[in-house]
């Protein structure tokens, strides 16, 4: 799976957390209930100062095999005290850009990119979704690097 190695200045991102795993059965129920509470639930459209409407899914606070989930959008400034607010750290990031279907695309990259041999931060992985055609997304996923 091809991709280029980018610099990323900080990024804030306000938006819905929790925390899940990879082995938890429940992983993609938690995941899925984060991207409906912020589009069927109305907090996308409280979400104040995007950067743009290209919404997130961060993946940070890895430990012990657990890691805090984050669905929002990109900010230049947090104003909404009831959200949860994240930074994706400046870096060297990994960055794949797929397309297709949204849930398989993602699903089949992130297979991939887990067995790839990537120097891994672990300190923000994120996926930013340039447009909301769920049959034909276009996804940009960004692995922090060493």
């Amino acid at each position: 799976m091809e991709y280029e190695i980018v610099k990323l200045e900080e990024k804030i991102v306000l938006g819905v957390s929790a925390v899940t795993s990879n082995d938890d059965p429940n992983m993609g129920k938690v995941i899925g209930g984060l991207w409906e509470k912020l589009y069927q639930g109305g907090i996308n459209e409280t979400i104040k100062n995007k950067v743009n409407e290209y919404a997130i899914g961060l993946y940070s606070d890895y430990e012990d095999n657990k890691y805090v989930v984050t669905v929002g959008n990109e900010v230049c400034k947090a104003e909404n005290e009831a959200l949860t607010i994240k930074k994706i750290p400046a870096g060297k990031y990994a960055k794949f850009s797929i397309e297709g279907h949204m849930e398989k695309a993602v699903a089949e990259a992130w297979s991939k990119i887990w067995q790839m041999n990537l120097d891994r931060s672990y300190e923000a992985d994120f996926e930013e979704y340039l447009n909301s055609d769920f049959n034909n997304a276009k996804v940009d996923i960004y692995i922090s690097l060493k």
